[in-house]
């Protein structure tokens, strides 16, 4: 499709869509990585991955949407609660959420977000896709070219994924023992200063 057909003053209803979900998903992303709240933010994050899956398919992209929403929001998130149960994270607001770098952050995300929209523009400076037309992305080539290329990348991220699950439940059952520990400690200093005292009033009664 040539440039005269398209403008940036004369967008069609797909790409007015595609703006507005590109908002909300920016809106849930930065609620995300700014609230005190575990819980908060991984419910945050299904909405900016759902919104990744809109915009998927909004690109006639609809192999990589359904594996948005099948590995990240039916998966990763799931994980990431199961996590968050498992080493009994708090409800409310954490302080330990915020680790005070949040100027550096700020920088290095401003930087990554810089870069990456200057490589893409730069690459497809010229590329225009008809949302108009068919779907562009189909699934055999889109499936064929990703799982014969980034088979590897996939079995490296379930691995990663595994580990954290096998750690938060390594974690929250040294959690669970120093805990147990500490109640049977205490209960028996407990009994002992019970018997202390009781042989102690015995003795002031003879």
């Amino acid at each position: 499709m040539s440039l005269a057909a398209h403008g940036f003053l004369s967008p069609s209803g797909v790409e007015i869509a595609f703006l507005l979900v590109g908002l909300v998903t920016f809106g849930a992303a930065l609620v995300t990585v700014t609230t005190k709240q575990l819980v908060h933010a991984a419910l945050w994050l299904v909405v900016t991955l759902g919104g990744l899956a809109v915009e998927y398919l909004l690109l006639t992209a609809e192999f990589i949407a359904w594996v948005q929403v099948l590995i990240y929001l039916g998966s990763v998130v799931v994980l990431l609660l199961f996590g968050l149960m498992l080493t009994k994270a708090p409800i409310g607001r954490s302080p330990d959420a915020d680790s005070g770098n949040r100027p550096v952050a700020l920088a290095v995300a401003v930087v990554a977000a810089v870069s990456l929209v200057w490589v893409v523009a730069d690459a497809f400076r010229t590329t225009w896709i008809d949302l108009d037309g068919p779907a562009q992305g189909s699934t055999e080539v889109t499936g064929h070219f990703l799982f014969r290329n980034w088979v590897l990348p996939f079995e490296a991220l379930s691995v990663l994924l595994l580990a954290a699950l096998v750690g938060a439940i390594v974690l929250s059952r040294k959690r669970g023992a120093t805990a147990k520990n500490g109640t049977a400690k205490n209960s028996a200093t407990a009994k002992n200063g019970t018997a202390a005292s009781n042989s102690r009033s015995g003795k002031e009664q003879r």
